[in-house]
């Protein structure tokens, strides 16, 4: 085992590395594909799910609902009992995104025949994915499961995935880094709020959207589909924080966070160093602001991996940079918005100088979660984040504010230490 000083040099350097692979990132939304055409190894009959891994027995109610709408849209069963019955013995294999530099939302489905958009870092050369967002309401992220569910998917995979597809092929791309600064001086944090980007992101489309569409009358429902949904680029902002995070993983001595994460059942987080590993603890209930009607023995417990956003500074980490979000998730006042953002700096290597906030004089978003902080600290990580309804299908029920569990991090820093030992 390395001594105590040498290896403190050696964590350092590595995580200065990690931060500067961070920083170094050029995410470009270069295409949309169905899943089986652009996620490499993607084997059939697997549907893959947020968060830590988790099998069908200890499923949330919520996400056990969307994989049986996920078997029927791709024909594996022919209803919702026989999907039941599918993933219930065996039929079906269960992954968790980030096995596949992928990400989704809330129950976080991804299968074969989905749209997934597809995120390259240029500066690095990896890829990430994530599925195209399906608007609010009656959605599968939330545990719909019928056929209006099925049939908006379909037109997805279908209709608007080759459209939006055949746009970004035709203008190489739309380089993400810069629109999100842009963002975020206009009130967005890129999880709870993504008007601002969702807007900005239509423009950049728009001109080529209107030159490559084969059939013109397509045009009128994909522009209405994208406008009409604020939360358009929250898909967006999570693989383009996946692309640039993954950047970081694989480096020996770091204690980085490279992936945080939730399946409704565990929270669970991965290091830089420690390869596969997942470090979980039992998910918590959000605490937020309910919807009429709602309350806290309602929700589900935290679910999804946008929380991804976080590991880069973006999300409950800006929550100054975004006051409307205050008030949603019942955060408190703007002042205590800027005291997340400023805690958060405690915890991390240090500040994004491209990702800016003006209520912060223009600081930095906080980059680069260090395990060792958090658990030297007691300081968690903050998630801005929706709330679902526990029940199948009931949907968003509010909106709020958690706090990663530090047990998820007590437990990596052990096996950062068992790690370290074997040196």
């Amino acid at each position: 085992m390395e001594s105590g000083q040498k290896l403190a040099t050696t964590i350092e350097a590595a995580n200065q590395e990690a931060y500067r692979r961070v920083l170094a990132g050029d995410p470009i939304l270069t295409d949309v594909r169905l899943a089986r055409e652009a996620i490499e190894g993607l084997p059939d009959r697997t549907i893959l799910h947020a968060g830590p891994p988790v099998t069908w027995d200890r499923m949330c109610g919520p996400m056990k609902s969307a994989v049986t709408a996920a078997i029927v849209f791709e024909k594996w069963a022919k209803d919702l009992g026989t999907a039941e019955e599918m993933a219930a013995s065996g039929g079906i294999q269960f992954r968790p995104n980030h096995d596949f530099n992928a990400v989704g939302p809330m129950t976080g489905m991804t299968t074969p025949n989905m749209a997934v958009m597809i995120v390259e870092n240029r500066t690095f050369g990896n890829r990430a994915f994530c599925t195209v967002n399906e608007g609010m309401g009656n959605v599968m992220r939330f545990g719909g499961n019928d056929q209006e569910v099925v049939d908006r998917l379909k037109w997805m995979a279908d209709e608007l995935g080759p459209v939006l597809g055949a746009a970004l092929r035709h203008r190489e791309g739309i380089p993400l880094k810069s629109l999100i600064a842009r963002g975020l001086t206009m009130g967005d944090d890129m999880h709870m709020r993504n008007a601002a980007c969702t807007g900005l992101i239509l423009r950049e489309w728009a001109p080529a959207l209107a030159q490559t569409a084969s059939v013109i009358n397509e045009l009128p429902r994909i522009y209405d589909f994208i406008a009409g949904n604020d939360m358009f680029f929250l898909n967006i902002a999570m693989a383009t924080a996946k692309s640039m995070i993954a950047a970081a993983h694989g480096i020996d001595g770091s204690t980085v966070v490279t992936t945080m994460a939730r399946n409704g059942t565990d929270f669970g987080i991965r290091l830089s160093s420690t390869g596969d590993s997942w470090f979980t603890a039992p998910a918590g209930v959000v605490s937020g602001l309910f919807f009429s009607g709602f309350s806290e023995a309602d929700a589900n417990p935290d679910l999804g991996d946008s929380c991804i956003v976080e590991t880069v500074g973006l999300g409950g980490f800006a929550m100054a940079a975004s006051p409307a979000v205050v008030g949603f998730v019942g955060a408190g006042t703007v002042a205590e918005a800027e005291t997340y953002t400023r805690t958060m700096a405690e915890i991390t290597i240090g500040p994004n100088p491209e990702w800016t906030i003006p209520a912060l004089d223009m600081l930095g978003v906080p980059t680069g979660i260090d395990v060792r902080k958090v658990v030297e600290s007691g300081i968690a990580p903050v998630i801005n984040t929706a709330i679902a309804h526990h029940e199948p299908g009931r949907g968003q029920i509010g909106a709020g504010v958690a706090r990663a569990p530090l047990a998820c991090f007590e437990k990596a820093l052990k096996g950062f230490d068992e790690s370290v030992a074997k040196l």
